[in-house]
């Protein structure tokens, strides 16, 4: 059953019919709707699990990079990620691209046990991509700060994607 979907500006709004996506960890419910995210909506729309009035993929991804050059690789990253399984939630709170959970964990609010924490921060850049230190520094220190750990997600010219994960060591 494809669900209809609405575009709002910078997210995408489903009024009825969405309890399995939910359920699944897309969106966020708000009242009496779920709210996706550009991402999340391209997702749903390429996997033919949304549709958003005549709106193709590749309109909506079209759409998506007139507000965020940096969708494609955000996309391709989501997607990957999805695709094998994980939990993918935006990391926009915490200044990372994504945060990302274990397979079959719900994300829930307020107390968590361990298994329930963000299990990485992901960063989606190209691989032309160059940082300081210092933005390399912070990254790993807000990972550690919720108790995560952070994952550089480099998207190659071929779409492939290598994942470096970048740890704190103290001596």
């Amino acid at each position: 059953m494809v669900i209809k979907a609405v575009l709002l500006e910078n997210k995408i709004v489903i009024y009825e019919g969405f309890e399995r996506l939910e359920e699944k960890n897309y969106g966020k419910r708000i009242e009496d709707r779920l709210e996706l995210s550009l991402v999340e909506g391209l997702y749903l729309l390429e996997k033919g699990k949304i549709q958003i009035g005549r709106k193709s993929f590749k309109s909506l991804l079209k759409f998506a990079l007139k507000r965020d050059p940096r969708m494609h690789e955000k996309y391709m990253v989501y997607r990957d990620l999805r695709n094998r399984g994980f939990v993918v939630k935006t990391g926009f709170k915490f200044g990372c691209d994504f945060r990302v959970y274990q397979r079959g964990v719900g994300v829930k609010r307020g107390p968590k046990t361990p298994k329930e924490h963000t299990k990485w921060i992901v960063f989606a850049v190209p691989e032309d991509y160059a940082c300081s230190f210092a933005e390399l520094s912070r990254a790993v220190r807000l990972a550690h700060s919720i108790r995560a750990r952070m994952l550089w997600a480099v998207v190659d010219n071929e779409n492939d994607i290598t994942y470096y994960e970048v740890l704190r060591m103290k001596p």
